[in-house]
């Protein structure tokens, strides 16, 4: 009986997938890992939580708290944000990814690029410049919505150990997010793709909602995306 290999593209080809799927998920595996291994120094953490505070105020931005005692009249709104806050952010990048792979070979190689220099950058930040999110800095007196949901990450076995928890500032659920909206939109064609806008939008909604981030946390990494993406455009290939 003889057996027929199957081409040495199509074995190429799966080894090129199996790669750039190890890149990805070893950079995130690296970075939640940094996350954990950085000091937890509360004090300094908190003040620079009510630092990001008070240049918010100084700005007029509007109270999170108020935004959340918002959400929180609607039950059914909150617990959509925080199934959208741990169910959402990391599937659905390596969906796109993983899509772009496929579909969009150029566009894949600037995302990917543009997302590991911005999540470098993120890293570095988190450990070097502890933030106490929203939900644990006691002068708002918000609530941990999804402790309180029992939908935490920070609950989690696995995830929760892997976490630190004082790494509000950048907020890279949102900066992830713009860059997924910023590469489908420059990638796809149909009129539909604008649709992508809404996710962004909707994860700083969610972050700030859910006490996970201040207002200033989804700019800083929504900035640091875009100077990642603009970096990273001119080498597109």
């Amino acid at each position: 009986m003889s057996t027929i290999a199957p081409p040495a593209s199509r074995r190429t080809g799966g080894t090129d997938v199996l790669r750039e799927l190890a890149q990805v998920l070893g950079a995130f595996l690296l970075y939640n890992v940094g996350r954990m291994l950085a000091a937890q120094e509360l004090g300094r953490a908190d003040a620079h939580g009510q630092d990001i505070v008070d240049a918010e105020r100084w700005l007029r931005l509007p109270a999170e708290a108020s935004v959340q005692a918002w959400a929180l009249g609607h039950g059914w709104l909150i617990d959509l944000a925080n199934r959208y806050y741990v169910s959402i952010h990391f599937p659905l990048t390596i969906a796109v990814l993983v899509w772009l792979y496929r579909y969009r070979r150029p566009a894949y190689h600037w995302a990917k690029r543009a997302l590991l220099a911005a999540t470098g950058v993120a890293l570095v930040f988190h450990v070097l410049v502890p933030v106490t999110p929203p939900r644990l800095l006691s002068s708002l007196g918000m609530v941990d919505t999804g402790h309180a949901g029992g939908v935490s990450i920070y609950q989690a076995p696995v995830l929760g150990s892997m976490s630190n928890e004082y790494a509000a500032m950048p907020s890279l659920h949102v900066g992830w997010a713009l860059l997924l909206a910023v590469v489908l939109i420059s990638a796809c064609r149909s009129r539909w793709r604008w649709l992508w806008v809404l996710h962004p939008l909707a994860t700083l909604f969610v972050v700030v909602s859910t006490a996970n981030h201040y207002w200033l946390d989804g700019l800083a990494g929504s900035t640091l995306v875009v100077a990642a993406l603009w970096l990273t455009r001119a080498r597109r290939t």
